[in-house]
């Protein structure tokens, strides 16, 4: 156990028996009342943001926390197999915790993971992922005078707005934020 006054911008606590990262922290006084701590935690399992006040004598738990390189292997129903690049272990990771994250996984690519407790609660995307478009309909001759626009499938199975002269097998820059194009890789 540790003071309240200790938590750091990226600590991850137990928060109501669930792991939080604290997003944001400060500390506060007012006037002649004691200080406290007011964070914005981020639940690592749902995802959902909150914020909470420490009072300056409370008491929290510190989760150990490593990050570790895994590369995406494949998917099946058991979750989301990941490969330990040092050890040849395979991680299993539920596909209820990836959530919107799966649409970005290329086999091949390696992902950071963070565990708490040994245990994985997330999966960190880089900004951006090259993807290899498999499915694009023609573009039409006419349509270049705007900045006109189709959709197309990537090899993991996500719709992406791009433009026209992008065909099948380009192999396309995608915002993992948002889902957007950002060019040809």
């Amino acid at each position: 156990m540790a003071a309240a006054t200790d938590i750091r911008k990226s600590n991850v606590i137990l928060y109501q028996n669930v792991p939080h990262i604290a997003i944001d922290v400060e500390h506060r006084t007012q006037g002649r009342q004691s200080g406290f701590v007011q964070v914005t935690l981020r639940n690592l399992v749902s995802g959902v943001s909150t914020k909470t006040k420490f009072h300056s004598n409370d008491t929290v738990t510190f989760c150990y926390v490593e990050s570790k390189s895994l590369e995406f292997s494949y998917a099946d129903e058991m979750g989301f197999h990941f490969l330990n690049t040092e050890t040849y272990e395979d991680e299993v990771i539920s596909a209820d915790l990836l959530k919107d994250q799966k649409d970005y996984l290329i086999a091949g690519a390696a992902y950071s993971v963070l565990f708490v407790e040994n245990k994985p609660v997330q999966v960190q995307l880089p900004p951006s992922i090259a993807m290899k478009v498999v499915e694009a309909s023609e573009g039409l001759r006419g349509d270049t005078a705007s900045s006109a626009q189709k959709p197309v499938v990537t090899e993991s199975g996500l719709r992406v707005q791009v433009p026209l002269f992008i065909k099948a097998g380009d192999i396309i820059r995608v915002n993992t934020t948002d889902g957007s194009y950002l060019g040809r890789a």
